[in-house]
Protein backbone atom coordinates (compact mmCIF):
# COMPACT_ATOMS: atom_id res chain seq x y z
CA UNK A 1 0.00 0.00 0.00
CA UNK A 2 3.08 2.49 0.62
CA UNK A 3 3.73 2.47 -3.17
CA UNK A 4 0.12 4.11 -3.31
CA UNK A 5 -0.17 5.77 -0.33
CA UNK A 6 2.21 8.54 1.64
CA UNK A 7 3.06 6.53 4.66
CA UNK A 8 1.63 9.75 6.81
CA UNK A 9 -1.88 8.78 5.44
CA UNK A 10 -1.65 5.20 6.11
CA UNK A 11 -1.00 5.59 9.71
CA UNK A 12 -3.54 8.71 10.04
CA UNK A 13 -5.92 5.63 9.22
CA UNK A 14 -4.75 3.29 11.57
CA UNK A 15 -4.38 5.48 14.50
CA UNK A 16 -0.66 4.69 14.46
CA UNK A 17 2.06 7.40 15.56
CA UNK A 18 5.14 7.57 13.81
CA UNK A 19 7.39 6.72 16.32
CA UNK A 20 5.78 3.41 17.42
CA UNK A 21 5.41 2.39 13.31
CA UNK A 22 9.57 2.90 13.65
CA UNK A 23 10.17 1.34 16.89
CA UNK A 24 8.00 -1.99 15.63
CA UNK A 25 9.94 -2.39 12.43
CA UNK A 26 12.98 -1.67 14.65
CA UNK A 27 12.23 -4.94 17.34
CA UNK A 28 11.20 -6.92 14.10
CA UNK A 29 14.55 -6.22 12.79
CA UNK A 30 16.21 -7.15 16.39
CA UNK A 31 14.00 -10.79 16.44
CA UNK A 32 15.28 -11.82 13.22
CA UNK A 33 18.93 -11.00 13.82
CA UNK A 34 18.97 -12.51 17.12
CA UNK A 35 16.96 -15.46 15.58
CA UNK A 36 19.48 -15.74 12.80
CA UNK A 37 22.42 -15.74 15.69
CA UNK A 38 20.85 -18.15 17.55
CA UNK A 39 21.09 -20.61 14.31
CA UNK A 40 24.03 -19.56 13.75
CA UNK A 41 25.52 -20.12 17.55
CA UNK A 42 23.53 -24.00 17.27
CA UNK A 43 25.38 -25.08 14.14
CA UNK A 44 28.87 -24.54 16.13
CA UNK A 45 27.20 -26.29 19.31
CA UNK A 46 26.63 -29.15 17.04
CA UNK A 47 29.60 -29.44 14.89
CA UNK A 48 31.58 -29.18 18.14
CA UNK A 49 29.17 -31.87 20.05
CA UNK A 50 28.24 -29.47 22.79
CA UNK A 51 32.09 -29.16 24.04
CA UNK A 52 32.29 -25.44 22.85
CA UNK A 53 31.51 -22.90 25.74
CA UNK A 54 30.21 -19.18 24.51
CA UNK A 55 34.01 -17.94 24.64
CA UNK A 56 35.38 -20.50 21.86
CA UNK A 57 31.67 -20.27 19.99
CA UNK A 58 32.14 -16.48 19.72
CA UNK A 59 35.78 -17.12 18.23
CA UNK A 60 34.90 -19.37 15.73
CA UNK A 61 31.62 -16.93 14.67
CA UNK A 62 34.66 -13.89 14.87
CA UNK A 63 36.75 -15.58 12.24
CA UNK A 64 33.59 -16.34 9.85
CA UNK A 65 32.46 -13.25 9.50
CA UNK A 66 33.50 -9.51 9.28
CA UNK A 67 30.15 -8.31 11.23
CA UNK A 68 30.98 -7.78 15.12
CA UNK A 69 30.21 -10.66 17.76
CA UNK A 70 29.68 -9.93 21.53
CA UNK A 71 30.55 -12.36 23.44
CA UNK A 72 28.40 -11.48 26.19
CA UNK A 73 25.36 -11.60 23.41
CA UNK A 74 26.74 -15.18 22.94
CA UNK A 75 26.70 -15.87 26.65
CA UNK A 76 22.74 -14.44 26.86
CA UNK A 77 21.76 -16.34 23.82
CA UNK A 78 23.36 -19.69 24.77
CA UNK A 79 21.49 -19.53 28.09
CA UNK A 80 18.71 -18.62 26.66
CA UNK A 81 18.47 -21.38 24.33
CA UNK A 82 19.66 -23.79 27.00
CA UNK A 83 23.15 -24.90 26.08
CA UNK A 84 25.99 -24.94 27.82
CA UNK A 85 29.63 -27.06 27.27
CA UNK A 86 29.77 -30.59 28.67
CA UNK A 87 32.73 -30.23 31.34
CA UNK A 88 35.31 -32.79 31.14
CA UNK A 89 36.46 -33.96 33.95
CA UNK A 90 39.42 -32.74 35.54
CA UNK A 91 43.11 -34.21 35.22
CA UNK A 92 45.41 -34.09 38.07
CA UNK A 93 48.44 -31.64 37.23
CA UNK A 94 51.14 -34.08 36.55
CA UNK A 95 54.66 -33.21 36.02
CA UNK A 96 56.20 -34.96 32.33
CA UNK A 97 59.78 -35.59 32.61
CA UNK A 98 62.00 -32.88 31.01
CA UNK A 99 59.18 -30.51 31.10
CA UNK A 100 60.38 -26.66 31.71
CA UNK A 101 58.30 -24.73 35.17
CA UNK A 102 59.50 -22.01 33.82
CA UNK A 103 56.94 -19.12 32.92
CA UNK A 104 56.70 -17.89 29.31
CA UNK A 105 54.73 -14.53 28.53
CA UNK A 106 52.10 -14.07 25.61
CA UNK A 107 54.38 -12.01 23.55
CA UNK A 108 51.61 -11.58 20.98
CA UNK A 109 48.90 -10.28 23.12
CA UNK A 110 46.32 -10.98 19.90
CA UNK A 111 48.73 -9.12 17.78
CA UNK A 112 48.44 -11.85 14.68
CA UNK A 113 49.31 -9.15 11.63
CA UNK A 114 53.19 -9.58 10.44
CA UNK A 115 54.11 -6.91 8.22
CA UNK A 116 56.61 -10.25 6.52
CA UNK A 117 57.01 -13.28 6.39
CA UNK A 118 58.64 -15.73 9.30
CA UNK A 119 58.23 -12.63 11.76
CA UNK A 120 55.01 -14.78 13.56
CA UNK A 121 54.35 -18.30 13.42
CA UNK A 122 51.15 -19.88 15.41
CA UNK A 123 51.39 -23.59 16.65
CA UNK A 124 49.02 -26.13 18.10
CA UNK A 125 47.82 -29.76 17.94
CA UNK A 126 44.39 -30.76 17.46
CA UNK A 127 42.53 -34.65 17.21
CA UNK A 128 40.29 -35.65 14.96
CA UNK A 129 38.05 -39.13 14.95
CA UNK A 130 38.63 -40.80 12.11
CA UNK A 131 36.75 -44.45 11.51
CA UNK A 132 36.77 -44.48 15.01
CA UNK A 133 39.62 -43.74 15.94
CA UNK A 134 41.98 -40.75 17.07
CA UNK A 135 44.38 -38.73 14.54
CA UNK A 136 46.59 -35.93 15.76
CA UNK A 137 47.83 -32.63 13.61
CA UNK A 138 50.20 -30.72 14.57
CA UNK A 139 50.35 -27.18 12.01
CA UNK A 140 52.50 -24.09 12.26
CA UNK A 141 51.18 -21.32 10.53
CA UNK A 142 52.59 -17.84 8.66
CA UNK A 143 50.79 -15.28 10.46
CA UNK A 144 51.74 -13.21 7.41
CA UNK A 145 49.47 -14.89 5.22
CA UNK A 146 47.90 -17.98 6.55
CA UNK A 147 50.03 -20.27 5.15
CA UNK A 148 50.77 -23.64 6.87
CA UNK A 149 54.51 -23.64 7.01
CA UNK A 150 55.16 -27.51 8.29
CA UNK A 151 52.56 -29.67 9.59
CA UNK A 152 52.90 -33.63 10.95
CA UNK A 153 50.19 -36.35 11.85
CA UNK A 154 50.59 -39.44 13.79
CA UNK A 155 48.16 -41.74 16.38
CA UNK A 156 49.32 -40.53 19.47
CA UNK A 157 49.88 -37.15 20.81
CA UNK A 158 53.92 -37.58 21.31
CA UNK A 159 56.58 -34.97 21.47
CA UNK A 160 58.23 -35.90 18.27
CA UNK A 161 55.06 -35.03 16.37
CA UNK A 162 55.35 -31.28 18.10
CA UNK A 163 59.31 -31.18 17.45
CA UNK A 164 59.09 -32.45 14.35
CA UNK A 165 56.39 -29.93 13.26
CA UNK A 166 58.75 -27.07 14.49
CA UNK A 167 62.05 -28.55 12.79
CA UNK A 168 60.55 -28.72 9.29
CA UNK A 169 59.14 -25.26 9.49
CA UNK A 170 62.64 -23.81 10.61
CA UNK A 171 64.24 -25.95 7.90
CA UNK A 172 62.40 -23.89 5.37
CA UNK A 173 63.75 -20.32 6.28
CA UNK A 174 67.00 -19.04 6.45
CA UNK A 175 67.74 -16.29 9.28
CA UNK A 176 65.29 -17.22 12.35
CA UNK A 177 66.14 -14.28 14.68
CA UNK A 178 63.44 -11.90 14.26
CA UNK A 179 60.58 -14.64 14.70
CA UNK A 180 57.90 -15.39 17.36
CA UNK A 181 56.07 -18.91 18.18
CA UNK A 182 53.31 -18.10 19.42
CA UNK A 183 51.58 -21.48 20.84
CA UNK A 184 49.15 -22.87 23.82
CA UNK A 185 50.65 -23.98 27.32
CA UNK A 186 50.22 -27.24 25.85
CA UNK A 187 53.21 -29.91 28.06
CA UNK A 188 54.41 -30.36 24.30
CA UNK A 189 55.49 -26.48 24.20
CA UNK A 190 56.92 -26.68 27.92
CA UNK A 191 59.83 -29.18 27.17
CA UNK A 192 63.09 -28.33 27.29
CA UNK A 193 64.11 -30.22 23.88
CA UNK A 194 61.39 -27.66 22.69
CA UNK A 195 62.51 -24.73 24.24
CA UNK A 196 66.02 -25.78 23.55
CA UNK A 197 65.49 -25.89 19.63
CA UNK A 198 63.76 -22.31 19.47
CA UNK A 199 66.68 -21.16 21.25
CA UNK A 200 69.59 -22.38 19.21
CA UNK A 201 67.28 -20.76 15.94
CA UNK A 202 67.72 -17.56 18.09
CA UNK A 203 63.34 -17.88 17.89
CA UNK A 204 61.52 -15.96 20.79
CA UNK A 205 58.72 -18.06 22.16
CA UNK A 206 55.25 -16.74 23.21
CA UNK A 207 52.19 -18.68 24.72
CA UNK A 208 48.86 -18.16 25.47
CA UNK A 209 47.30 -17.16 28.66
CA UNK A 210 46.17 -20.55 31.08
CA UNK A 211 42.82 -21.59 29.81
CA UNK A 212 42.60 -18.35 26.62
CA UNK A 213 41.27 -20.08 23.25
CA UNK A 214 41.26 -16.35 21.75
CA UNK A 215 44.87 -16.11 22.12
CA UNK A 216 45.83 -18.94 19.45
CA UNK A 217 42.55 -18.19 17.67
CA UNK A 218 43.48 -18.05 14.11
CA UNK A 219 45.15 -21.51 14.48
CA UNK A 220 42.23 -23.22 15.90
CA UNK A 221 40.22 -20.99 13.18
CA UNK A 222 42.20 -23.37 10.47
CA UNK A 223 41.98 -26.36 12.50
CA UNK A 224 37.89 -26.22 11.99
CA UNK A 225 38.00 -25.52 8.19
CA UNK A 226 40.62 -28.62 8.04
CA UNK A 227 37.73 -30.89 10.05
CA UNK A 228 35.25 -29.80 8.05
CA UNK A 229 36.72 -30.32 4.51
CA UNK A 230 38.97 -33.54 5.07
CA UNK A 231 36.24 -35.04 7.91
CA UNK A 232 32.86 -33.94 7.29
CA UNK A 233 29.85 -35.03 9.47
Amino acid sequence: MRRHHKLTDLLRVAGLARSTFYYQIQATQRADQQSTMEAKIRVVYDEHKGRYGYRRITAVLRSSTEEPVNHKCVQRLMKKMGLRALIRARRRSRHIPGMSDEHVPNVLQRDFCAAAPNQKWSTDVTEFNVNGRKLYLSACMDRYNGEIVAYRMATRPVFELVSGTLEAALSRIGSASELIVHSDQGWHYKMQPYRAMLARSGVKQSMSRKGNCFDNAAIESFFRHAEGRVFPP
